[in-house]
């Protein structure tokens, strides 16, 4: 399946109606530890495919990153990964902790 790329509100809420558990990923194209964290998120995909993983720009989509936040309490930071199950956010986690590990341990306790 990979990583695909939201930009908008209006598609986050189409996915957010559609989809009872995936992980979103909130990126920045300019920070290092960004571009770590969304390799990591990548490894696991590629492990996952069956798994719906999502990604935004904060750059590119900063209304929507701070849709998120607003919406569902969490306070933004970049790169911060969300996972997503049945309308909450059940786990969440930012920085140098967005590891395929991680990732994969939100995702087996669940």
């Amino acid at each position: 399946m990979g990583i695909k790329k939201i930009e908008s509100i209006d598609q986050f809420d189409e996915l957010y109606n559609e989809k009872t558990a995936y992980f979103f990923l909130k990126n920045s194209t300019t920070c290092p530890i960004s571009h770590e964290g969304y390799k990591e998120v990548e490894k696991f995909s590629a492990d996952h495919e069956d798994l719906p993983v999502y990604y935004l720009n904060v750059q590119d989509s900063r209304e929507l990153s701070n849709h998120i936040a607003e919406k569902f309490g969490v306070k933004h930071e970049s790169p911060q990964v969300l996972l997503f199950d049945d309308g909450d956010v059940i786990w969440h986690d930012s920085h140098w902790n967005i590891t395929k590990k991680s990732l994969t341990n939100a995702w087996a306790n669940k």
